[in-house]
């Protein structure tokens, strides 16, 4: 067992090395070994009810009353021969966290006895209190009826003793209260606008359905030093700090040898990862000091996501046995590499085909030019929208920082397929196109079956760039829900394909070919959405000025980006798809302003008590300590040679009073304008108040702050030091 030992803040701490014991020497032994899968499912249910659940998870039919009954009876069967003694529905309100109420097995019997019971409408449906969860004025405070309902789409599992049932959350009057209840809207909408698409090319497709593979980034910082810096524990970043003299400058720790200390952190949360059946595959260094990336192997976008809130859960839980805190902020540190949670999403049908994967024939690769016309289509439609998605306080400060994607929304899909695009777009027109072979197929694109898997190499500035297979959505923020973005993308495609069809169809019925229509409709897209694409770099100030050339939107803050959730086309685009509803929409974006409001509010709050109560107060301490030193050298020293020997010292005596003058007058400021974004009664207009009138003080006083840190004893200041929290020990 390796110790280390590291003195902070006059303090020292010593650390281990925690041993891992691994349950197994082969991961596949007890790979979702705390899940009530499909195997277990088949070992505990009748061949009936299993065959049920499995076309409610397949086909999205409704269990019977009778089947829910066997199911509960295993799940409590199951739960409790791995000690599981409660149970809970598990669910994702609008917090962007997961929530949890629990429930024991047992109910009183008679003789002062307890039976072990877990009934089907246990199971199916609970009512935890909705008033204390952000509605966005869906509920009033005195209404607290909720329902939680079982989405058996994703496996039970347990954690912690604990049976975790996954579940939608509704209000009283039926509208969605949490990330689930539309992402699930949002497949169905997906898989039916798909399938009319796909079965224009291949009869044999009847399901379509979203993939996710995300990439977690995270910081992990000793607990010592994360304690004492009360910044990151309110509010998950660090306010103030100079940079380090070494920082990621010389890129050693990217894909560096892993510290031992972070590598049995990452054993323990693989293990309990992989108990639950997330499939954590990569593990490695990123850029920043302490900067980490795991990623899992690619699962159907519902059970990716729940996959993914385990994860920072576990993230969480597993990182506080090693006396380690991670840090899921987008920007915990300032002048280094945030952290993002890239979204890697694709399509696959029930034939085992990716829908994003060129194909070896010139039908399958007109299906897969269809399928990129359309999404570049709608991603330029909806460009705004997309941007949305990713808003957030803490997303702002990491888009567009050279490290992240801007908040200007392109896509990059590579040299090659540009060229197909292109050549597509400048052919003559469909009545010219030969049509040949059995199928029909198109043989005079002759670019289109040379379509490679590797087709483009990988463009780290684009928002939303192809990969080969699948589309990188890396605009998406670590501490996010990926629901989030990946509702709103599921339904601008699901939109845009139902689009494509009623003009495809159109064409038809003029007497026009299938294929032929096909192409006619996708050569006036790739022209239509032309603007979206971009090749370049997307850090550039000049893709700024293209990017308002082809009219694209750059909306750097929360609250101007949010504002495209009520526009009327976007309303009209989810109730026509049935996702959400014009109510449901105007709840999240007051949602997404509160809780932008709160969150430049404490970091205001922080930037003031830290500023008065802690940075002056030291500053103050250690200029009187240099006062004193001055007037003693006037007492021991000749005129003039006090005067040569104190300068430097006089100097710094004026230079910290000017920087605190400068950090007083400020506060004072940030703090008035607060209190006048605190008297607005419109959550819009106080978003835009503290966006716009607190917000760019944070900076101004940081400034100061940071100077004064240069400037102070090293054994005065009063928080740990970027040197000492961006390096193991």
């Amino acid at each position: 067992m390796k110790n280390f030992r590291f003195t902070a803040l006059s303090e020292t701490f010593d650390r281990q090395v925690i041993p891992v014991n691994y349950p197994s020497n082969k991961i596949s032994d007890y790979f979702g070994s705390m899940v009530f899968n499909q195997g277990v499912m088949r070992e505990y249910l009748t061949k009936e009810a299993f065959k049920s659940v499995e076309m409610a998870i397949d086909k999205g039919t409704k269990i019977e009353r009778k089947v829910a009954d066997q199911v509960a009876s295993a799940m409590k069967s199951w739960a409790m021969s791995k000690g599981a003694t409660h149970y809970t529905h598990w669910f994702h309100p609008l917090t962007g966290s997961t929530a949890e109420k629990h429930d024991a097995f047992i109910n009183p019997a008679e003789g002062g006895k307890a039976l072990e019971e877990f009934q089907s409408n246990e199971l199916i449906q609970q009512e935890p209190d909705a008033s204390s969860f952000p509605s966005g004025g869906l509920r009033n405070t005195f209404e607290a009826r909720g329902y939680t309902a079982w989405d058996p789409s994703s496996p039970a599992f347990i954690m912690e003793s604990t049976l975790c049932i996954p579940t939608i959350f509704v209000s009283y009057t039926g509208e969605s209260l949490d990330y689930k209840t539309p992402l699930l809207r949002s497949n169905d909408a997906i898989d039916k606008a798909s399938v009319k698409v796909c079965r224009l090319f291949d009869k044999a497709i009847t399901k379509v359905y979203p993939t996710l593979g995300w990439e977690q980034e995270y910081f992990l910082v000793d607990s010592a030093l994360f304690a004492a810096r009360p910044d990151l524990v309110l509010a998950g970043k660090t306010v103030f700090g100079h940079a380090s003299a070494k920082d990621q400058q010389l890129s050693d720790h990217y894909f560096g040898t892993i510290h031992s200390r972070a590598r049995a952190f990452m054993r323990d949360l693989e293990i309990e990862s992989h108990k639950l059946g997330i499939p954590l595959k990569t593990r490695h260094n990123e850029v920043a000091p302490s900067q980490f990336e795991c990623a899992p192997v690619y699962e159907e976008v519902n059970v990716a996501v729940d996959h993914n809130q385990l994860l920072m859960h576990l993230l969480d839980t597993v990182s506080r046995k090693h006396y380690f805190k991670v840090l899921l902020h987008e920007k915990p540190y300032a002048l280094v590499n945030g952290s993002g949670k890239h979204n890697n999403w694709s399509l696959a049908t029930n034939t085992g085909v990716n829908l994003l994967t060129p194909g070896k024939t010139p039908l399958d690769n007109l299906r897969f030019v269809t399928m990129l016309a359309n999404i570049l289509k709608a991603l330029h439609t909806h460009e705004t929208l997309v941007r949305a998605s990713v808003a957030s306080a803490s997303n702002d400060l990491r888009l567009g920082a050279h490290e992240a994607p801007p908040a200007i929304i392109s896509a990059f899909i590579g040299e090659q397929l540009t060229r197909t695009l292109d050549e597509i777009e400048n052919m003559p027109s469909p009545e010219n196109i030969n049509n040949g072979g059995a199928k029909g197929v198109l043989s005079n694109i002759p670019k289109i079956p040379e379509i490679l898997l590797d087709n483009t190499d990988r463009n780290r500035t684009s928002p939303f760039a192809f990969t080969g297979n699948k589309f990188e959505f890396r605009a998406v923020g670590s501490h996010d829900n990926a629901a989030k973005p990946m509702f709103i993308l599921n339904t601008i495609v699901a939109d845009q394909l139902n689009q494509f069809y009623d003009d495809v169809q159109q064409l038809m019925e003029k007497g026009i070919k299938t294929e032929d229509a096909v192409f006619k409709i996708i050569k006036k897209y790739i022209k239509s959405s032309k603007a979206i694409r971009f090749e370049g770099n997307s850090y550039g100030d000049e893709w700024k000025k293209e990017a308002k050339k082809r009219r694209l939107s750059n909306t750097p803050n929360t609250p101007d980006a949010i504002k495209a959730y009520l526009t009327a086309p976007v309303i009209a685009l989810f109730e026509r798809n049935q996702v959400l509803n014009k109510r449901e929409l105007e709840a999240r974006y007051e949602i997404k302003l509160d809780n932008y409001i709160s969150k430049v509010q404490i970091e205001s709050r922080l930037i003031g008590d830290l500023s008065i109560n802690h940075i002056i107060p030291t500053a103050i301490k250690y200029q009187n300590t240099l006062i004193e030193n001055a007037r003693g050298l006037k007492d021991v020293l000749d005129h003039k040679t006090y005067v040569k020997l104190s300068r430097n010292q006089v100097q710094n005596i004026k230079e910290i009073s000017e920087h605190i003058s400068m950090i007083r007058q400020y506060v004072e400021e940030m703090t008035n304008e607060r209190k006048i974004a605190n008297l607005l009664d419109q959550f819009d207009q106080k978003a835009h108040s503290y966006c716009y009138q607190v917000k760019p003080y944070f900076e101004k006083i940081r400034y100061h702050v940071d100077k004064l840190e240069m400037l102070i004893d090293d054994s005065l200041w009063p928080l740990p030091k970027y040197r000492e929290l961006l390096f193991i020990k």
